[in-house]
């Protein structure tokens, strides 16, 4: 079997875990309550996609929004891993989206039903180059922001998160196996809106990588 590259883990890799409400500010944007543990979910890998192609609304929603995130791909996989080692099983980074259909999210919650359709459709999960970990000494203090049509929409510091990398690693390890390609999404910071087709997405990790996006709809 030949070696798998860890950079082009979009390729390859089986499943994104997702942490939502990882910012306090984001969780009081959207009237949620600040968590006590993390909230995880789910993407598969069918909701990659890489500049050069289009962000897809989907056909049920009519509210997309964006939510820029840090990702952790994990390089080297484990079970029930303990925070002083969380780190030595990351490979690097990535600029992520996590794209949410926020109506049909609102209608789930409204009846106890799990996110699915909100969150991991198809194009859900733009992702940017993949960033060696040296390339981020500390993860714990990354600005991120986000712009649609060059206006400013999101920009915030993973110093706000209110779980750390090592701490996500190690309490998703104790109930899913992490795998090398596994990527994790760290949450968003406040100022997720909704995009409209044809916005164009500009996003970055301060002094690290950028990445653009534009937005078209399913058609069919």
């Amino acid at each position: 079997m030949t070696t798998r590259n860890i950079s082009r883990f979009w390729e390859w890799g089986r499943k994104i875990i997702c942490v939502g409400r990882n910012y306090a500010d984001h969780a009081k944007e959207l009237k949620n309550a600040i968590p006590t543990g993390p909230v995880l979910f789910l993407k598969p890998p069918s909701a990659y996609v890489r500049e050069g192609s289009p962000i897809l609304v989907p056909l049920y929603s009519n509210n997309l929004h964006h939510e820029v995130e840090l990702g952790v791909v994990i390089g080297k996989g484990g079970t029930a891993i303990p925070q002083s080692a969380a780190m030595e099983h990351v490979a690097g980074y990535a600029l992520c989206l996590d794209m949410t259909a926020r109506d049909v999210q609102d209608e789930c919650k409204s009846k106890g039903l799990p996110w699915t359709l909100a969150k991991a459709f198809n194009t859900s999960c733009p992702v940017s180059e993949f960033i060696p970990k040296e390339r981020i000494p500390d993860p714990g203090s990354v600005n991120l922001w986000l712009k649609v049509n060059d206006q400013l929409k999101q920009s915030g510091c993973t110093s706000q998160m209110i779980f750390s990398i090592p701490y996500l690693i190690s309490y998703i390890s104790d109930f899913i196996t992490l795998e090398e390609g596994d990527l994790i999404l760290t949450g968003t910071p406040k100022g997720v809106s909704a995009v409209q087709e044809h916005d164009e997405l500009q996003a970055g990790i301060e002094d690290v990588v950028t990445m653009s996006f534009k937005v078209d709809r399913q058609d069919h």
